[in-house]
């Protein structure tokens, strides 16, 4: 206590204005990610991690849901786009197949095989890995983002039940015993204040542009995943 009392009064006025606690709001301004603000926080990150690899957004390439990706990032560069979706009445499938159970996805057929954010939906995600490696041609390239810090998503659980968060030492693992050693790469985002504000469900423009220019490897916000198959 005396201590305490003499630091205190020793120390600076700045330090003594700063006593109180921080005063963090007790609810998130969204709970979708942020995406009914604006452009999600975490999308940045994946579609700069995309930006980065475009050059194998190339050939015949795989995406799930849709082919937004497959269009903006492969363009010209790309001679077939198609889109794997599990469900019977998804209206843009192309390949009705499963990344889970493999079943429906045909072998060694792929340049690239686009997979954002869908990996920590599946159970096994190992096994999953290994059907995306069986799908893509000789020399093909699987580019997949995951989330390392995220909150869960609303109302999701029986359709697409939210199961795995990623740190860049798991992933990597996962990787290399799907694809080999060697063959795969994990990249990663994010920083304390970009990670608080994607808790909170901030959009992009509520944020300082230059907080996107700074990554701590201790906050991994997003992870990108770039695996060869050899």
């Amino acid at each position: 206590m005396a201590y305490t009392a003499a630091y205190r009064r020793a120390a600076p006025r700045s330090v003594r204005a700063e006593r109180r606690r921080p005063n963090l709001p007790p609810e998130p301004l969204s709970r979708r990610f942020g995406q009914d603000r604006g452009r999600p926080v975490d999308r940045v990150y994946i579609e700069r991690f995309l930006g980065e690899h475009a050059a194998d957004v190339r050939g015949r390439v795989l995406e799930i849901y849709e082919p937004s990706y497959t269009e903006r990032f492969g363009g010209a560069e790309v001679t077939r786009g198609d889109v794997l979706d599990a469900s019977a009445d998804a209206p843009r499938a192309t390949i009705r197949g499963d990344l889970a159970t493999g079943e429906g996805l045909p072998d060694a057929t792929f340049d690239c095989f686009i997979c954002t954010q869908t990996l920590s939906l599946i159970q096994d995600v190992g096994t999953a890995l290994a059907h995306a490696r069986r799908t893509l041609a000789p020399g093909g390239v699987l580019l997949a983002t995951v989330p390392g810090i995220s909150h869960r998503p609303v109302g999701t659980d029986d359709e697409f039940p939210d199961i795995w968060r990623f740190t860049s030492a798991g992933l990597a693992r996962l990787a290399d015993a799907a694809f080999g050693p060697g063959n795969a790469k994990v990249r990663v985002w994010g920083n304390v204040s970009v990670a608080a504000a994607f808790l909170y469900g901030m959009a992009e423009h509520e944020l300082d542009p230059a907080a996107f220019d700074r990554d701590d490897p201790d906050y991994e916000l997003l992870l990108g995943l770039r695996a060869r198959r050899a």
